[in-house]
């Protein structure tokens, strides 16, 4: 299909209609006990709700993105959005995740063209400009088909793969489904888990710990996953509806996830994070992006033993990655991966490509400089 060359313009009236429902927001009471400890706290909510209203300028930020290039085309059916930039080297396809859009990887390409990558970042589907077929079965496996389907259809016999949270799963199935395109992967977290069923080796100490740490995770900070990966609809209307509601559930999981410390702004800045927030306003694709959950729920195939990637494999381990998926062991890693390449990361957390866009670049240089074909 053809590419088509592709330019972010929000309609006036939409952001006309977004400042005037940010002003007219109706409040709740503030949570008792410490701020965050229920969720996102109420007055940081609603000074960032003013800003966004009446300080943030959209205008600029799209300029900003216009920067780079961007594309439409059709994979398969599905329209999808992409931005790519070329230095004739070996390409890269990065893959964001969730509650993130495009915009996290775009931190990643100047220094990567500057090392003579080309450098491909899709929009999931369902994210941002990317359109989700309207059925269930959209997984994170079948996102990686198309994947490969859209570095083939722009002229790459032989690349490497990137991602992040949902990004790291389709990643990983592109290297499990087609290894042969591929030169190497590269993840900043771990987002499917190996098989450990019969016949697998006895967990280690540290991978143990490390499943413990995860119940106790899901325990205290999984309500949004169970929702989303069972009823997506019933609160999607309550975000396509309110962009304080929007704010308020996506701006906590940056919160909690990230090497923040708590201080959301001054880790991303205030105009990255309403930037984000934007494009899932403008675009109306929150309760799309948040199918994700349920179709990799209810549609996903698990892993058996003989599920290996045998890709040369690069992890960056992002120890204040404070979710899930944060400080797994290597050898937890070594149960799906061929691990050619640990780095343990000093800070960053799960948002890496924007939190410590330097490192990432840096090791994702590093390992592919290392794998490129001769």
């Amino acid at each position: 299909m053809p590419v088509e060359p592709f330019q972010i313009h929000v309609d006036d009236a939409v952001l006309a209609d977004l400042a005037a429902r940010l002003r007219h927001t109706r409040w709740p009471d503030p949570a008792p006990g410490e701020p965050w400890s229920q969720g996102t706290d109420l007055a940081y909510l609603r000074d960032l709700v003013a800003y966004w209203a009446d300080g943030f300028d959209w205008r600029a930020r799209e300029r900003e993105l216009n920067q780079f290039h961007h594309f439409r085309t059709v994979v398969d059916g599905v329209s999808v959005h992409f931005v790519h930039a070329r230095a004739g080297g070996l390409p890269l396809i990065l893959t964001h995740g969730w509650p993130s859009t495009f915009l996290e990887m775009l931190s990643l390409v100047p220094a990567l063209v500057e090392r003579g990558f080309d450098v491909v970042v899709p929009s999931l589907p369902g994210y941002g400009f990317s359109e989700r077929p309207a059925r269930t079965g959209i997984t994170t496996r079948y996102v990686a088909g198309l994947w490969h389907r859209l570095m083939r259809d722009l002229g790459y016999e032989q690349y490497g793969a990137h991602g992040s949270d949902f990004g790291s799963a389709v990643t990983t199935y592109m290297a499990l489904d087609d290894p042969s395109p591929l030169v190497g992967i590269h993840l900043s977290n771990l987002d499917v888990s190996p098989y450990t069923g019969p016949g697998s080796r006895p967990l280690s100490e540290a991978e143990r710990a490390y499943i413990a740490h995860n119940t106790a995770w899901w325990r205290s900070e999984g309500g949004y996953k169970e929702v989303q990966a069972t009823k997506p609809q019933s609160l999607g209307y309550a975000l396509t509806d309110s962009p304080a509601g929007l704010a308020a559930w996506v701006l906590e999981k940056w919160r909690s996830w990230s090497d923040s410390g708590g201080d959301l702004d001054g880790r991303f800045g205030r105009d990255f994070l309403l930037t984000t927030l934007t494009l899932y306003w403008a675009t109306g694709s929150i309760t799309t992006s948040m199918r994700d959950y349920y179709d990799n729920r209810w549609f996903a195939t698990p892993l058996g033993p003989d599920d290996v990637v045998r890709v040369p494999t690069a992890v960056a381990a992002f120890d204040n990655n404070f979710s899930d998926e944060g400080a797994a062991p290597r050898e937890w890693a070594e149960r799906l991966y061929n691990v050619v390449r640990w780095t343990r990361m000093p800070r960053g957390g799960h948002f890496a490509a924007v939190e410590e866009p330097a490192l990432v670049s840096e090791d994702l240089a590093a390992f592919f400089t290392l794998n490129a074909p001769r």
